[in-house]
């Protein structure tokens, strides 16, 4: 691969599992924090937040980066059509995770690749459904002393022993439900030129 001619990769978001992800395609790429406003829109469903916000955060760093390919991720769970977010407590958390045993969970990723040099944006959201086991509010409180997944969607670290929680996954990219789709990143980005691996 000739990277000279290729234009710089960049990773629009500050998650360390993001960057954990990247990491494992063996490319050079810097880190930059995109300044996005998460909120869904009235109306809109998890999906369409998710793929929006994707786009948003690549599209937020592009002065920065004017000669680069910019991914933007964001992922959202739903539960009964409804967005489930991070929990950022203890508490929140316990209660997701009450809701949610014994029941399918989508998460939808959204992904984007921004070419800043063409403008060209390439954007696709990429499901995964979960279900989780029923679950003790014993196994609850004993899985968030261990884990503290408090900044992930959905209250569970399935890379770690949230993988415990589960009963069942299907979908075509389970690098999808740790927040970056890598098998659908590789298809974006040799549509801009760089041929992997």
């Amino acid at each position: 691969m000739n990277t000279k001619a290729l234009p710089e990769l960049v990773l629009a978001s500050t998650s360390v599992y993001r960057r954990e992800l990247l990491s494992r395609l063996q490319i050079p790429f810097v880190v930059a924090s995109p300044d996005v406003d998460e909120a869904p829109r009235p109306g809109e469903t998890p999906a369409a937040t998710a793929l929006r916000l994707s786009e948003a955060k690549a599209r937020a760093v592009k002065d920065r980066f004017p000669n680069a390919l910019i991914i933007g991720s964001d992922q959202v769970a739903e539960l009964d059509g409804e967005a489930i977010g991070k929990p950022m407590s203890r508490e929140n958390a316990i209660r997701q995770l009450t809701r949610m045993q014994g029941k399918g969970v989508f998460f939808h990723t959204g992904l984007c690749v921004y070419n800043s040099r063409s403008d060209r944006a390439q954007c696709e959201l990429v499901p995964y459904r979960v279900r989780f086991r029923p679950l003790t509010q014993t196994q609850i409180e004993r899985y968030l002393a261990k884990e503290e997944p408090y900044n992930c969607a959905g209250s569970a670290r399935t890379e770690g022993l949230g993988i415990s929680l589960l009963e069942a996954m299907t979908g075509d990219d389970p690098t999808a439900l740790i927040g970056l789709p890598l098998i659908t990143l590789v298809r974006l980005l040799n549509n801009e030129g760089m041929d992997l691996p």
